[in-house]
């Protein structure tokens, strides 16, 4: 080889190392098979829902998408409570389960971004906000949980209506949440006020107060503490008590109000300025599937399923004949905070904090 020819094939050599030092070096293969975007995003999701309900819907929705998932469990109230004060620097991306009224009053404030799911296509209109600002997941019905061995011994009947509550041998003996801190509550306060009328819901409301013994800040609580012979009558979502009872507490008794009862739908919704709106989008997504809402029910949260193809928990078909009121979500979630400034008002409380 002349060596006017080696020159050129060195400098073609040093030419060709110089380009590869400075092409981009080609991502190593995910060994789990996710696309890499996917596997790099993380939720945080804001759960209403029951806590193993919520454990076992990030863990899967984290199995089948990639994406690192965790959740915050809180009431309904303290949900829109800490997104009010995070608004400018959100933490969390979603705001899963707990009643709508809640996620109205947060749409109003602009604290949650509209999202049509594909998925949400088929749903009943009155189970999705016809701008996509939330969706429902789940239906469930509110009502009175009551201890059968208390009533027997004392030989009192089972409250079956509103005004049942009233009755003088019930004073200090009922437990139901507070509606400025818990969902449920304050869907009983909507359910009075719509049903009685505001000005005599509020009364009603100011009777009943004197027959509570104690408001909780959950509105699962009073259900449990029912079970646990801490009370003999607890308000709260009748599907609770389902589980509470199928959980070991056999005493466990259940009642609708015959005059009618309020009901809610607990939704699914993305939050403003949340940090991983792409993941929150396919969380949406994955909580209106079939599968997904059929998933509630191995944990035994027994809610009626908004998508038209679940199949409903076959524990909840007891509760599929309870008279219910003409529920107005959008008139309850606009006036929030008005009503529970009212309820505070008139029966000098506050919502507990612990």
């Amino acid at each position: 080889m002349s060596r006017k020819m080696s020159m050129v094939l060195s400098i073609i050599l040093v030419i060709t190392l110089m380009l590869a030092a400075c092409s981009p070096a080609k991502p190593p293969a995910d060994p789990t098979g996710a696309a890499p975007e996917k596997k790099d995003l993380k939720l945080t999701i804001y759960a209403g829902l029951m806590e193993d309900h919520a454990i076992m819907a990030t863990k899967e929705f984290e199995k089948q998408t990639g994406v690192k998932t965790e959740f915050v469990r809180m009431s309904s109230g303290e949900t829109l409570a800490r997104i009010r004060a995070e608004k400018d620097n959100m933490t969390a991306s979603v705001w899963f389960g707990g009643p709508v009224d809640a996620y109205i009053a947060s749409m109003e404030e602009g604290l949650l971004v509209p999202y049509k799911s594909p998925n949400a296509e088929k749903f009943p209109d009155k189970y999705k906000d016809p701008d996509g600002y939330w969706t429902g997941i789940y239906s469930g019905y509110l009502g009175f949980v009551c201890d059968k061995e208390w009533f027997e011994e004392k030989g009192y009947e089972i409250p079956t209506s509103w005004d049942d509550l009233l009755k003088p041998e019930f004073k200090g003996q009922i437990v139901t949440a507070h509606p400025g801190s818990s969902g449920t509550a304050y869907t009983m306060l909507a359910t009075i006020t719509q049903l009685k009328g505001e000005e005599a819901g509020f009364e009603y409301m100011q009777k009943l107060n004197g027959q509570i013994r104690q408001y909780t800040k959950s509105g699962t609580a009073p259900g449990r503490m029912v079970g646990l012979k801490e009370i003999p009558i607890g308000i709260t979502f009748l599907h609770d008590a389902i589980k509470y009872r199928l959980e070991g507490f056999k005493d466990i008794v259940i009642s609708a109000p015959s005059e009618g009862t309020g009901y809610e739908i607990g939704g699914v919704a993305i939050l403003a300025n949340g940090p991983d709106q792409e993941a929150a989008q396919m969380f949406v997504d994955w909580a209106l599937t079939k599968e997904a809402q059929e998933l509630g029910s191995t944990v035994g949260s027994f809610q009626f399923l908004t998508n038209p193809d679940a199949v409903p928990p076959e524990e909840a078909m007891i509760l599929k004949d309870t008279k219910l009121i003409d529920y107005d979500f959008d008139w309850a979630g606009k006036n929030r905070k008005e009503l529970v400034e009212k309820f505070n008002e008139i029966t000098k409380t506050q919502p507990p904090t612990e």
